[in-house]
């Protein structure tokens, strides 16, 4: 049941005491993006809440902006949801405070899924040199090849996120990512991967379920079968091999 129609259809008072029923699952979006990246999802007996970016205070570690985004994050032990950077955020959140699950998808969990040619900016850091407007202009510019979108609506979401997104912060997050240096994986983390994924490829990872042909914004392109997906691992009561070992189409 998507409870986003459901709730269209009733009184204001009946919807609010809906969704203050429902238990609430905590969505990170991507680098720049917005909560539109998980508008196609559906949730059975939880209500997205979406954690917005703050503005990075200079010189600021991730460690640091993380702990000003918990914040936003009202519930004890939440479930988390992350998005490519979001999921970088969302290990990091877990490693500050008690999480009941955290769901990774499009995303890395620590150092060595990182591809090697993002840690070569370590040593030749040049996109520190670029005026991040221009960063960001390049990124319109491949974006739909890189992120896997097919269909014109998919491309104007995406135009319409991208258009909306602060380039100062995307350039701090582009950094964040390339000196990422966490060993620390949370027991509770499943990730969810594309194996067509070409930000952060297929073989570089180490995933909980893989999706045949899944692009890096699958959770736009096959977002039925990351509902899905997300259902399964939400009911879950404790993390098996057994419970993960299945592809999915």
């Amino acid at each position: 049941m998507d409870t986003r129609n459901l709730t269209e259809n009733l009184p204001a008072t009946s919807t609010e005491k809906l969704e203050n029923a429902l238990k609430d699952i905590y969505c990170v979006s991507g680098l720049g993006a917005d909560g539109r990246v998980f508008e196609k999802l559906k949730f059975q007996g939880y209500k997205p809440v979406h954690i917005h970016w703050l503005e990075p205070k200079k010189g600021e570690t991730i460690a640091d902006y993380t702990k000003r985004l918990t914040t936003q994050i009202k519930s004890k032990r939440p479930i988390l949801i992350g998005l490519s950077f979001g999921g970088i955020i969302a290990v990091e959140i877990a490693k500050q405070i008690d999480t009941e699950k955290v769901i990774l998808i499009s995303s890395t969990k620590n150092e060595q899924e990182v591809p090697f040619y993002f840690k070569i900016f370590r040593w030749l850091p040049i996109y520190l040199l670029l005026p991040a407007k221009l960063l960001l202009w390049f990124g319109r510019m491949i974006a739909s090849w890189f992120f896997g979108l097919k269909t014109i609506d998919e491309r104007k979401l995406l135009n319409a996120i991208l258009f909306d997104t602060d380039a100062r912060f995307v350039k701090w997050a582009i950094h964040q990512i390339v000196t990422w240096k966490n060993e620390l994986i949370p027991q509770n983390i499943y990730h969810i991967h594309g194996e067509g994924d070409r930000i952060f490829p297929f073989q570089f990872v180490h995933e909980d379920f893989s999706v045949e042909k899944g692009g890096h914004l699958m959770i736009i392109t096959q977002a039925d079968c990351i509902s899905n997906l997300i259902q399964k691992i939400v009911n879950l009561s404790t993390k098996t091999d057994d419970s993960l070992a299945e592809d999915h189409d």
